[in-house]
């Protein structure tokens, strides 16, 4: 089975410390911790671990290398991230379709996606190690990416692929599903209380009760937010009959 593991992110000749920390904590956010960095001006960093922001794992256990070869040892695809479309002989995918590419791999495939220096991207030659070059779409006349923001739009494309679930409700927050008989009751149980509240003519109902339906069937209740809609239509029956 293929997983993200295969997948290695390297930064190389990274100037900024806080770039890399911020980098592996976009990484982590989205399931990924196979970091590798070559040659950064400065690494172990004080900044670096304080941008991480928890992502400390990522940078334990990122590998350093000295020049770019090393790094890719291993890799049958290699990914070329820039934000400059040069005139070279290399295919030019946005992420989304890298990604689809390297679903399409053998699931023991090893995966490389380069990430260039914050000024000056890849060089000329590290270009020419990679079999495909990666250009994010972005405002033409704004079009560069802080480096952690690169990864973290190749690192989503990546969850999205391999992972898209999302966890549905707030932490901590139960929600009890309800059936058509308890949406009927509830439905018997407005038409009841818009009589006696005078809002409802039960002579020219018109279409007010088929719009209601509607409405709550759109809004996918739970058994709580069920509850709490029987007690204010009880609410609003007890004070009309007490007027």
């Amino acid at each position: 089975m293929k997983t993200v593991d295969n997948i290695r992110f390297i930064l190389v000749g990274t100037t900024h410390p806080g770039n890399i920390g911020a980098a592996a904590r976009a990484m982590k956010t989205m399931g990924l911790s196979n970091l590798h960095l070559v040659s950064p001006k400065i690494y172990p960093s004080a900044e670096a671990t304080a941008r991480a922001s928890g992502a400390d794992d990522v940078l334990a256990r990122a590998v350093v290398h000295d020049d770019l070869d090393s790094a890719l040892v291993g890799c049958q695809q290699v990914y070329g991230m820039s934000a400059r479309l040069r005139h070279l002989p290399v295919p030019v995918v946005n992420p989304r379709q890298a990604v689809a590419r390297i679903q399409q791999t053998e699931d023991t495939a090893q995966i490389a996606i380069v990430f260039g220096r914050e000024h000056s991207g890849l060089s000329n030659q590290e270009l020419d190690r990679c079999h495909h070059l990666v250009n994010i779409p972005a405002n033409p006349e704004y079009s560069s990416l802080n480096l952690a923001a690169a990864v973290q739009v190749i690192a989503y494309e990546l969850k999205m692929s391999f992972d898209p679930t999302i966890e549905v409700g707030r932490i901590g927050e139960r929600r009890d599903a309800i059936d058509a008989n308890d949406l009927e009751h509830l439905y018997k149980h407005f038409e009841q209380s818009l009589i006696t509240i005078g809002f409802l003519d039960p002579e020219q109902p018109k279409n007010l009760m088929r719009r209601l339906r509607r409405l709550f069937n759109r809004a996918e209740l739970d058994r709580n937010e069920l509850q709490i809609l029987h007690g204010i239509l009880r609410a609003a029956e007890t004070i009309r009959i007490n007027e």
